[in-house]
Formats: C-alpha cells, sequence, structure tokens
C-alpha cells in the first residue's frame, strides 16, 4: 500500500473535528447540557482520553495548552484520565512518598515507624497535609479547563498516582472536590450490583425509586446519569440513545492495578474483575427497554491504565535489527516485535514494549465472553496504535448474530495511547497527544478514533522538560523493567555503550 493510499485509510477511520463556536456560553459538552451521556440528534458521542500526564503540582504549561485545544476541537462528552495523573515520585512527596504500596513513606523511617512519639506522628501528619494540597494543586489545574468549558470528567488510577502517600480513595476524595467529576462516591457494598444498592431492579430510566445506582452530584454536571460503582476508579456509566429511552453502550473505568509483590506489574482485584464481568448485563437489567430487547447485555468499551498480555497479539515478531523492531518486555523479553499492519490502522506506531503485568489475571477472557467491544490503555508513553484481535464471543442471543442487530460485536478493538504530558518521558513533544473516540449511533460498536497531536493542534512546545529517549533491554532493571522516572545520565549512556563493545 502507498503512503498516499495509507492517508487516504487513516483519513477514513477518523472523526471530524470542529473548533468550538464563539460566542456559545453553554456547557462545550452536549451531554452536561443534557445532564446525563447521551448520544446526540446527530447520532454522534465523544470521548476524550487523556493518558499518563504524570507531573508534579506545577502541570507543565504545554500540558494544560495541549488539555485547551483538544477540548476546543473536539467538544467532547466527557474526559477520561486513565492513569498516572500524579507523578508519586515528584520531590514535592519526598516526606510521603512510598516505592510500593506495601512499603512504609520515605519519611517513616524505622526509628520512627516503632517510636510512638507524638512529635514524629504530627511531623508525618503535617507532610501528608502537604502532600494532599501538592495533589489538589494538580488536579486543579488538569481539569480547570474542563470546568471552564463545562465538561464532566472520569478518573481512573496507575502505578504512579499512589506512590505520592495518599492511597487512591484519598486521591478519587480530591478530584470530587473539582466540578465535572463523575466518580461516585463509595456505595458501602462491595460493588454496587448487589444488596441495597442492588442494580437488577427493573425500572424507568427516569424513575427515582430506581435503586441500581449511585445517583451523581449536580456539581457532576450529569445529574441525571446513573452509575454503577465498585471501588475507587472502578465504576460504569451507561450512555443513552438519542431519544433517551435505552442504553446503547457502557463506558467502563477499570482499576487496573499498580505492582505485584512477585515483581513486574499487578493486575485488577478481584472484585473490580467480578465487576466488569457481571455489570454490561446489570446495565441491561436498568434500561427501560429490557421488556421488549432481546439483547441480554449492554456493550462495553473499558477504559484504564495497563494494557493487557493480549496487546502482543498485535505485534508480529521480528529480527531485532529489522526496521521499527522493539524488544519485548519482561516475559517478552528476548525477542523483538513490530506492529502487525494486517491487524492495526494506518498511522500506528510501536515505540516500546509493551508494558504489561506477568500474569494474566483473565481480564482478556472476561473481555471476551462478557460483551466488550473495545479496551483503551495507556502506560506505555511511547506506544500509539489502534487494532482488532478476534475474538471467542459465545453470542447469547440469535439477534445478535445477525448483521441487522445493531448488539453485533465483532472482534475486540485494542487502543494504546501514548502520553498527554510533558512531565515524563514520551515520544518527541509535537507527538504528545490526547485521543479521541467517537461514536455513531449507526454503528456504535466500531468506533472511530483520531489523536489529537500537540504539533498539528498547538504548534511549537515551550516547554524544554520533555524529554524523550530510546527504550532498551540496557535500560531496563530486573525489578520492574524500564526506569520511567528519570531521564538517562551521561554515565548511564556510556556505561551503555561500553556494554555493547
Amino acid at each position: 500500500m502507498t503512503e498516499l493510499q495509507n492517508a487516504a485509510k487513516a483519513a477514513a477511520t477518523r472523526p471530524r473535528i470542529q473548533p468550538a463556536e464563539e460566542g456559545d456560553d453553554r456547557p462545550l459538552s452536549v451531554s452536561a447540557r443534557l445532564g446525563r451521556l447521551q448520544f446526540h440528534q446527530s447520532g454522534k458521542f465523544r470521548v476524550l482520553q487523556l493518558a499518563d500526564i504524570q507531573d508534579g503540582p506545577k502541570v507543565s504549561k504545554d500540558t494544560v495548552k495541549l488539555i485547551e485545544a483538544s477540548l476546543d476541537a473536539t467538544r467532547p462528552d466527557i474526559v477520561i484520565f486513565t492513569g498516572n495523573q500524579i507523578a508519586g515520585y515528584d520531590p514535592a512527596y519526598a516526606q510521603t512518598t512510598r516505592k510500593r504500596r506495601w512499603s512504609a513513606a520515605a519519611g517513616i523511617s524505622s526509628k520512627t515507624a516503632s517510636s510512638k512519639s507524638s512529635e514524629a506522628s504530627e511531623r508525618f501528619e503535617a507532610a501528608l497535609e502537604r502532600t494532599c494540597a501538592s495533589v489538589r494543586a494538580t488536579v486543579e489545574q488538569l481539569v480547570r479547563p474542563l470546568a471552564d468549558r463545562g465538561i464532566p470528567w472520569a478518573v481512573t488510577f496507575g502505578n504512579h498516582d499512589f506512590q505520592c502517600g495518599l492511597s487512591n480513595a484519598e486521591i478519587e476524595s480530591i478530584c470530587r472536590e473539582f466540578p465535572g467529576c463523575v466518580n461516585p462516591e463509595p456505595t458501602g457494598g462491595e460493588s454496587g450490583l448487589g444488596g441495597a444498592n442492588s442494580a437488577n431492579s427493573v425500572g424507568s430510566m427516569d424513575s427515582a425509586e430506581d435503586a441500581g445506582f449511585v445517583q451523581l452530584r449536580a456539581e457532576s454536571y450529569l445529574p441525571n446519569q446513573r452509575v454503577f460503582a465498585c471501588e475507587p476508579g472502578t465504576f460504569a456509566l451507561p450512555v443513552a440513545d438519542v431519544d433517551h429511552t435505552t442504553s446503547v453502550l457502557g463506558l467502563v473505568l477499570l482499576d487496573s492495578g499498580d505492582y505485584a509483590r512477585s515483581g513486574g506489574y499487578g493486575s485488577p482485584s478481584a472484585e473490580a474483575l467480578r465487576f466488569l464481568a457481571e455489570v454490561p448485563k446489570a446495565m441491561r437489567a436498568q434500561s427501560q427497554e429490557i421488556g421488549r430487547s432481546q439483547e441480554p447485555a449492554v456493550p462495553c468499551m473499558v477504559f484504564q491504565h495497563f494494557p493487557v498480555q493480549q496487546y502482543y497479539q498485535l505485534l508480529k515478531p521480528a529480527a531485532a535489527n529489522a526496521a521499527r523492531a522493539i524488544e519485548g518486555y519482561r516475559n517478552f523479553a528476548g525477542k523483538h516485535y513490530v506492529l502487525d499492519e494486517e491487524k492495526t490502522l494506518p498511522g500506528s506506531y510501536l515505540g516500546e514494549g509493551v508494558s504489561c503485568p506477568d500474569a494474566d489475571s483473565g481480564e482478556f477472557a472476561i473481555l471476551e465472553q462478557h460483551d466488550y467491544f473495545a479496551i483503551s490503555a495507556g502506560h506505555d508513553h511511547r506506544n500509539a496504535f489502534v487494532g482488532t484481535v478476534p475474538v471467542s464471543r459465545e453470542m447469547a442471543s440469535a439477534d445478535a448474530q445477525t448483521a441487522a442487530s445493531p448488539g453485533k460485536v465483532g472482534g475486540l478493538m485494542m487502543i494504546a495511547s501514548p502520553t498527554s504530558g510533558f512531565g515524563s518521558y514520551g515520544p518527541v513533544p509535537q507527538k504528545r497527544a490526547a485521543r479521541l473516540i467517537e461514536f455513531d449511533i449507526r454503528h456504535p460498536y466500531e468506533p472511530r478514533t483520531q489523536l489529537l497531536e500537540y504539533g498539528e493542534l498547538v504548534g511549537k512546545p515551550s516547554a524544554g522538560k520533555a524529554y524523550a529517549y530510546g527504550m532498551t533491554s540496557e535500560s531496563k532493571p530486573e525489578s520492574e523493567g524500564v526506569d520511567l522516572l528519570h531521564r538517562p545520565t551521561w554515565w548511564s549512556k556510556l556505561l551503555t555503550w561500553l556494554r555493547k563493545k
């Protein structure tokens, strides 16, 4: 295929973006105007994904510019932050940072930990207060452009957020202080899919007696939106059709974990995986169309931080010296890969090995068998590709197997998004990007997606903070993989060069 043909094919898979209209002071989000997530009269629904901003209390001005330009260009219904918003290793958190969830904070020495002195405890509590203020400052800078435009937003977590010293629940609580946040309050139950908050009761979409969801606050911009809650960073949002008569699809945010005690990255909790399996049917049970629809579940798309191992199905083995070949990560180390052009869309690129957990948590099997049509992940700052893998899904209804049925779901779309921030490693600054995902009511389970790159939307970055470097096997510590926290020093570069001799 020629470059011209590739460009034409890529353009055909991209949604059209238009600038915001001047003088229109209504919320930029159409769903915010309606008070719930819903397809527009145009038949469209838009999600903007921001991945791996990963910055400290002073967020890069270029990151904010990218967010602002992306919002104005796309007018999304909702923005989803897919983890690592907080650079938990930033010097601002020096007194409370912890490398692993099970390790003590840096400000707690073994002597202090064994001491019951009120003075040591007070010092650490004061440090935690400063950390809370710093996290609050980061969140405020990230979401101010959204608040100014009346756009709701949701957040899940990655492997660096908690390293500041706060739990994901504490960070989520801070997020809810800001207008537009749709993360639900804790339900008090295990997952919100049973018991007092059962999502299995049937009722009208507008019924006040419907007991299957958490009602959002007015400050979320979506006061009429239902949300299915599980754990901090794990919840689901149904999206209604144009007439608000039934749920067409669901947006599921999943906390994919942080680190494993055995090494490498962690996995979602058992409760989160159970929620992932159950929520598509729970959404259908709440839909007004349940009495007439033959569909047993609402097809869903999941947004999370870590990619799953099966992302490697979009790659193919290659010689180490092949053009654009990248070495795999941990379990896939020692082998080199390139993108499989037959499975991925034009414009995709692979800049580092897919950094997935060592253990297969069973998540992919859940996605196969429980009505998921897409997954979008971040984490790998230098990867940006979109592809589809076949799944062995057993369709539960005859209608879902017919071409005429809007419930027909083919393979599983898998999306990798690069960093949207300028505070850590990534591609060259001009290619830091947000990702637009546009759904069409005529084929809602075949969304179109487009990267909104800084160089195209804004121009030349002003910050010298952003940096990029090659991802090689030499840069990977045995404990967890690539050290993403610091730039390579001249000394480490020299050692790498000497090893190659």
